[in-house]
């Protein structure tokens, strides 16, 4: 993991003002640094997803606040102007509950300020903060579920443990340890002999780009799929665990995960094969009970169907797939129900994916 950043996102070293990222559009075949200097350009990285993951999402958000705070301070009606960005950063992305958390806990941090400069302050610490926080969340919700995979591994007297995954919920799409991926890189450290079946998760392709990717950059083996493949796969005997992520959970324990999560779901069912949730307390949404229809479920343009981007051998190319005139579909996001998830996967342990599982390791929401 030493040949790119440890981190998703920080601070540039000699201007703690502007923020750094990996652009993730630009992975696996360029690495790419972006500094991000306004909070328009970071509304701008989370819409064209320059940045994506929840945790990500929300850790980025928690940034645009702070130049939000900075830009305001110079602007002749810098509440107003700082009303302005914070809009824009809610709009920028409508599934992922961590965007609208992270903005929430600067502004309820904020109103301590007493002027422009406190305020800045203030937002600096809580993203500062946002980010060692989901640090030691995704390594906690590892610890979590290494048992899970030790336990498979066990069983199958010390053979290799195969794990199917969809999108990403590594380490790109959160800080450091990810979220789904957390587990399987303490395994892997452990000495555990882990497989990874890697969905190509289209049409972003976050499994194929995204996932093998940072796989590789762990040494931990994998192979990639076509997301239709994952049910042959499990019919076969092939999968001994699928670990998924969200980006919303409902207190009833509903997931809206990337699209298609909710088929593999369906196939891991048939075939008893156990479906995990993994999930920093931070995507749960306590106020919604129902995911197929409270969660907003977000779509994006139809050129990311229309379109696939590959490299060439010297740079990255877009290419048409379909008939130039014909329309398409881009549902972002699906929704998995509770019934079909075997288990939660979080910071403070794994519980049953209902609201008597979810209090009973988070009381502080009954």
């Amino acid at each position: 993991m030493n040949t790119y950043a440890k981190r998703t996102i920080w601070r540039k070293e000699n201007n703690p003002n502007i923020i750094q990222v990996i652009d993730q559009r630009r992975l696996p075949h360029e690495l790419i640094i972006v500094d991000i200097h306004t909070c328009q350009e970071i509304v701008d990285a989370i819409k064209d997803m320059t940045v994506r993951g929840a945790p990500l999402i929300g850790a980025t958000a928690g940034y645009g606040v702070m130049l939000a705070c900075i830009e305001a301070s110079k602007n002749q009606n810098s509440f107003v102007y700082f009303e302005k960005c914070i809009n824009e950063l809610r709009a920028s992305r409508p599934t992922a509950i961590n965007l609208f958390w992270a903005i929430e806990r600067q502004l309820d941090a904020l109103k301590e300020g007493k002027n422009w400069q406190e305020k800045i302050e203030i937002a600096s610490k809580i993203a500062d903060q946002i980010i060692e926080d989901d640090i030691e969340v995704c390594r906690l919700i590892g610890v979590a579920g290494l048992p899970i995979l030790e336990k498979i591994s066990q069983n199958k007297k010390g053979e290799v443990v195969n794990i199917l995954t969809h999108c990403n919920a590594g380490r790109l799409g959160c800080i450091e340890w990810g979220t789904i991926s957390s587990p399987i890189y303490q395994a892997h450290q452990n000495g555990m002999k882990v497989h990874v079946w890697v969905d190509e998760t289209r049409p972003r392709n976050q499994g194929a780009n995204l996932t093998a990717w940072e796989l590789t950059q762990a040494g931990v083996p994998h192979t990639v799929i076509v997301d239709n493949a994952g049910g042959h796969l499990m019919q076969h005997g092939m999968v001994d665990v699928v670990f998924v992520g969200t980006d919303r959970t409902t207190r009833m324990g509903d997931v809206a995960n990337k699209i298609g999560t909710y088929l593999k779901a369906l196939a891991a069912f048939d075939n008893q094969i156990p479906f995990y949730v993994a999930l920093p307390s931070t995507t749960i949404d306590w106020t919604i009970k129902n995911g197929l229809t409270e969660i907003p479920i977000e779509e994006r343009s139809q050129d990311e169907v229309k379109y696939i981007y590959g490299w060439n051998g010297t740079s990255l190319e877009k290419v048409l797939l379909t008939p130039i005139t014909s329309k398409a579909s881009n549902y972002g996001f699906d929704v998995t129900p509770a019934r079909l998830i075997t288990g939660l996967m979080t910071e403070r342990g794994i519980c049953a994916a209902n609201e008597e599982g979810l209090l009973s390791l988070f009381p502080e929401y009954k």
